[in-house]
């Protein structure tokens, strides 16, 4: 929406305001990566930290929301126990960090 004011101000103006209409986009651009793409793009690189970290032992949630224990690590997969005599094989892209673990918390 904002963009389309600033390219509708740049049709209408004078040439001695393209450099502020060409200032607006530049700013306009800085506060999408500031707000929007730096912190995918450190989530992103958490998350797969996280991923990397996977011990046994560790407790993690699945993106599907079962919470279960990590019994053994493999390359790509982890096995993770949800109850007593159910385990299952998991690709690590399938766990999220569990909430309540972040930070100390848990």
């Amino acid at each position: 929406m904002l963009l389309t004011i600033l390219l509708q101000e740049a049709q209408q103006a004078p040439k001695g305001s393209m450099w502020t209409s060409m200032i607006w986009i530049v700013l306009l651009i800085v506060v999408f990566w500031l707000f929007f793409i730096r912190p995918q793009s450190k989530k992103a690189k958490e998350q797969q930290r996280f991923r990397d970290q996977l011990k046994k032992g560790d407790p993690v949630v699945t993106i599907g929301g079962f919470h279960g224990k990590i019994t053994e690590v493999k390359e790509h997969t982890v096995m993770v126990s949800l109850a007593p005599d159910i385990v299952v094989e998991l690709e690590k892209s399938a766990l999220v960090q569990n909430a309540s673990q972040v930070g100390g918390q848990g």
